[in-house]
């Protein structure tokens, strides 16, 4: 539930003219490929530390709420405004960038993109360094110009891939490119949590951060030359909103329309428990920023666990029951983060909370992989395209939604006397009808 909502295309065979010419060589003995993957990686982690460092930031303390209320007076939550921004920036961009990425070269895209990585991430720290002049507001404008950059980075590397590889190579790219995200999400949290979010030394990860998107643009310099796709694919005024294909489309298809609400619901559910750790770790448990990051990694942890599992028990096969134990899991485990007693009025705890959460990751993995599977197989094969951007595009409204829920949900508790953690009910509650009533169609693949 960390990782941005970006779905890398279904395997289908290219036209000839959008490959690269020449004998390709093994997957794994492919200097392209790594580099397009160090890139990912390196991309991957950048974009956590820092989103990371302004949750940190956005998140109260115990001891500044409770200082704030001695004087009469309110700290507030910012995480959501922090997810919002994020968001709106995919939401606006990512319709133009998806154009973009099949009018220009891929691999021009992905190294205008990292350079324009180093120039976000100078700014983040010029703006940690002037953080009394700019406040947090200043440091959302810096993060909305990363939101810019992910969008405008996000087509390009996933589509280059099917057309710098053999196809029957896709599979395994794409299995090991989750895993270089997964595996940035867990490091990049972890690091951002390290460094702490204090404005007096948030700058050097900020600095750091330059110095890994200096590397990241050179590993993309590895990256094979590949012709554009479509040179003269005009630009639409649909191709900024919903395209009216993806909206014929969904209302024809039911049971495709259902997946990409329960896909939504998903990231939307994934807005609510990544701000309810940051809230339960910082505000409720009194922890330092390293055990509150470490608390939300533990995600990241069980996530690709789950992805292995959802895809062996799925078998080729669209499996409704992998989708009713996954989402019956998910729902258990907000339910036992939401239980009040204890100290700091959480039955769990640090130490118990960790096994929780990779549960909670183990078992969103194996939820939406069916889901994935289902949004990318269904569709006509001229259409995937179009409706994996749909998707992507549901997605990030689901979290700006999501933000919106615990926005509403913190005001909630404040107002009941409730801890923050009661945000895990809320989430567990959005859940709890798909877990009862989502059945997705059984089939094979190949039906």
């Amino acid at each position: 539930m960390t990782d941005t909502p970006e779905t890398p295309p279904a395997a289908e065979p290219l036209p000839s003219s959008t490959r690269v010419e020449g004998e390709l060589p093994p997957l794994m003995k492919d200097s392209s490929f790594w580099g397009m993957s160090a890139t990912q990686f390196l991309g991957a982690f950048n974009d956590n530390v820092f989103k990371q460092l302004l949750l940190l930031l956005a998140t109260p303390t115990a001891i500044e709420i409770a200082a704030a209320e001695a004087a009469g007076e309110t700290v507030p939550d910012r995480q959501a405004d922090t997810m919002i921004v994020f968001a709106i920036a995919f939401l606006v961009f990512s319709g133009f960038a998806g154009w973009l990425a099949d009018r220009t070269s891929k691999r021009t895209l992905i190294i205008a993109a990292k350079v324009a990585e180093i120039v976000v991430m100078t700014l983040g720290m010029i703006g940690f360094l002037l953080y009394g002049q700019i406040g947090f507001s200043g440091m959302l404008v810096v993060l909305f110009l990363m939101g810019t950059q992910s969008a405008f980075f996000g087509p390009p590397k996933y589509g280059i891939l099917p057309e710098m590889i053999r196809d029957r190579d896709l599979p395994q790219a794409n299995g090991v490119f989750l895993m270089f995200t997964f595996v940035a999400i867990i490091f990049g949290t972890v690091l951002a949590g390290a460094i702490g979010a204090n404005t007096d030394t948030a700058w050097r990860g900020s600095a750091v951060c330059i110095g890994i998107a200096v590397i990241g643009t050179l590993t993309s310099l590895l990256v094979r030359k590949v012709p554009p796709a479509n040179g003269k694919t005009p630009l639409r005024f649909s191709d900024f909103l919903v395209p009216p294909e993806s909206i014929a489309l969904v209302r024809r298809d039911r049971e495709l329309l259902l997946a990409l609400l329960v896909t939504s619901s998903f990231w939307l559910l994934g807005s609510i428990v990544q701000q309810s750790v940051n809230a339960l770790g910082k505000t409720q448990l009194g922890l330092d920023d390293f055990k509150t990051s470490t608390l939300a990694a533990m995600l990241g942890v069980g996530i690709p666990v789950g992805c292995l599992i959802g895809g062996k028990l799925s078998a080729g096969r669209i499996n409704p029951r992998v989708v009713v134990g996954g989402a019956i899991g998910i729902v258990v485990t907000l339910a036992l983060l939401s239980l009040r007693g204890g100290p700091n009025d959480h039955l769990l705890g640090f130490y118990g909370s960790i096994p929780v959460l990779v549960l909670a990751g183990v078992s969103t993995g194996i939820f939406i992989v069916p889901i994935q599977v289902a949004v990318q197989a269904l569709p006509p094969a001229n259409e995937k395209g179009r409706m994996i951007a749909l998707m992507n595009q549901c997605n990030w409204i689901g979290i700006i939604l999501g933000a919106l829920l615990f926005k509403g949900a913190l005001a909630l508790c404040d107002s009941l006397d409730q801890p923050r953690n009661t945000a895990f009910a809320v989430g567990a509650l959005v859940m709890l009808p798909i877990a009862l009533f989502y059945r997705p169609k059984e089939r094979s693949l190949g039906d």
